[in-house]
């Protein structure tokens, strides 16, 4: 085997492992973006264990539902607007991630169908909806 392989090989690595933080950085900054538009029921609390090394949870309510993520302690700072609560994160309920992910997809489809609806009920009748910035 040439020494070249293994080189090769530790470049795909390391350029995954730089692509995963990404995508890890990006997850945080999204779940910040929206816990915003939430300050009511936004909140961060401690995860017990010792396998949890200082990471949280972030816990929100949208249309009804409760939500939850687990926040690295790297992320933290990207949460200075959410409430932090001493309370143990068994306080908030917890759906299981596929549930969750069915919770999110059905939320999605409801804001996006009223966003159809609520332009048609307004406007009136022969007018064509609001483009949106920037032009069509």
């Amino acid at each position: 085997m040439s020494r070249l392989r293994p080189a090769r090989w530790q470049q795909y690595a390391d350029a995954y492992g730089r692509r995963l933080g990404d995508a890890g950085r990006e997850r945080a900054q999204l779940l910040a973006w929206l816990a915003a538009p939430h300050p009511a029921s936004a909140v961060l609390t401690p995860l017990p264990g010792p396998d949890q090394e200082g990471a949280h949870r972030l816990c929100l309510v949208a249309g009804g539902w409760h939500l939850s993520w687990r926040i690295p302690p790297g992320d933290l700072a990207l949460f200075a607007h959410v409430p932090f609560r001493a309370e143990s994160a068994a306080a908030h309920p917890v759906p299981d991630l596929h549930d969750q992910g069915a919770l999110i997809r059905r939320h999605v489809r409801l804001l996006a169908m009223e966003g159809v609806v609520q332009p048609g009920l307004a406007g009136t009748a022969g007018e064509s909806p609001p483009t949106p910035p920037g032009g069509p």
